[in-house]
């Protein structure tokens, strides 16, 4: 690993970074308001060849990694802009391009890379959790096809998706686990149901309870052919989503450690600039350097799960927790910095605590991450 950056990923980050400031928070947070999806942005970005980076230049992709996958969307959050759905794109694209068909590649792989294609991403349900192999949503053999039931939880996108990959439980292995197959389902198609759900995260990115009422799929909607593969295909893709939910974080975190940085340099009282004083100098210093020992990491998981090496299950879970963890800080320092200024809506700080905080318990909490290094690095007793 080189810890200089190429001048392709200098060039990348330069690039998204001036789309993204184009843009910039205002137009994220109107958006919001509004409840509609960034069109705009994410046209711009998928235009210049910027969202498909990850997915190989056969389909119309950049012939990139994670690596330059998290650049994309780090610069972007950086600039007021954290996309929750470019994350998603980010996992189905790749697990397509690993696991699927010929056919499946063909038919998807394009679309995804161009930009004019949405993908959502259907595993999380509320009696599951982090459990994975116990969900309950089932695909059963039906005929030439499948028949799906059941419902998912939290589906971020499912209003600009045109098409949704869904988990879902096609057996039981001797153990009692649930055996998992991937499908990729039209939004539109019959039985398949989807609901907002009201949260209080002000963002574009909705999300969705998705219900499946006996959703008929034909095999060849099965992702790679073969039933019972989902398990190591979900863990491609929750890596990167984890290692891309550090990047978002850590984008995010540079964001409110520039609003800070700026407001302390120009904000004077007893004739000097806030910043001037250690009791805010040494917190916002604090948060630089969580900030860098984040991104470090993140780098690392990116590169490990690029070049296919050992550990990176671990290295993206710990990229994840640094990088909540520091995020978290600087939106806390920031507004201890603004003060009462900080909850105004002009300074852009304040509407991003929901989608701030909710990077400590998605997509992987803070608790499990503890958990899986007790267990794996420390050689601890299996604590659930």
């Amino acid at each position: 690993m080189n810890f200089s950056e190429s001048s392709e990923h200098l060039a990348l980050r330069g690039a998204v970074s001036e789309i993204g400031a184009k843009y910039g928070h205002d137009y994220f947070a109107r958006c919001a308001a509004e409840g509609r999806f960034t069109h705009e942005l994410w046209s711009t970005i998928f235009d210049n060849g910027f969202g498909g980076v990850n997915l190989p230049e056969e389909f119309g992709g950049g012939g990139g990694g994670i690596q330059e996958m998290a650049i994309v969307i780090e610069e972007l959050a950086a600039q007021g802009c954290p996309l929750l759905f470019l994350i998603v794109a980010g996992m189905c694209g790749p697990i397509i391009d690993e696991f699927g068909s010929a056919a499946q590649q063909e038919r998807w792989l394009p679309g995804l890379a161009a930009g004019r294609t949405k993908m959502a991403f259907a595993i999380t349900e509320s009696g599951a959790g982090s459990n994975a192999p116990n969900l309950a949503t089932t695909a059963t053999r039906a005929g030439d096809g499948w028949v799906i039931k059941g419902a998912k939880q939290y589906i971020t996108g499912m209003d600009v998706a045109d098409a949704v990959l869904v988990v879902t439980r096609t057996g039981t292995d001797p153990r009692g686990r649930g055996l998992l197959t991937l499908f990729v389902v039209d939004t539109d198609t019959p039985g398949l149901e989807f609901r907002p759900i009201p949260m209080e995260i002000k963002a574009p990115d909705r999300q969705f309870a998705v219900f499946f009422d006996d959703v008929v799929v034909p095999t060849d909607r099965l992702v790679g052919g073969v039933a019972d593969q989902g398990l190591r295909q979900i863990f491609s893709g929750l890596n990167p989503e984890r290692i891309n939910v550090a990047a978002q974080a850590t984008g995010l975190g540079r964001y409110f450690l520039d609003k800070a940085v700026a407001y302390a340099k120009d904000r004077a009282v007893w004739g000097v600039p806030i910043g001037s004083h250690q009791g805010v100098a040494h917190p916002l210093a604090e948060v630089k350097i969580e900030l860098e020992l984040a991104r470090l990491m993140t780098a690392r998981a990116a590169w490990q799960f690029d070049n296919g090496e050992a550990g990176v299950g671990e290295a993206a879970a710990v990229a994840k927790l640094a990088a909540a963890d520091a995020v978290l800080h600087a939106f806390d320092q920031t507004v201890q910095v603004h003060g009462g200024n900080a909850f105004a809506t002009e300074y852009g700080i304040g509407d991003l605590w929901g989608l701030t905080r909710l990077m400590r318990s998605a997509p992987v909490s803070r608790e499990m991450v503890l958990n899986y290094v007790a267990q794996h690095s420390l050689g601890l007793p299996r604590s659930y």
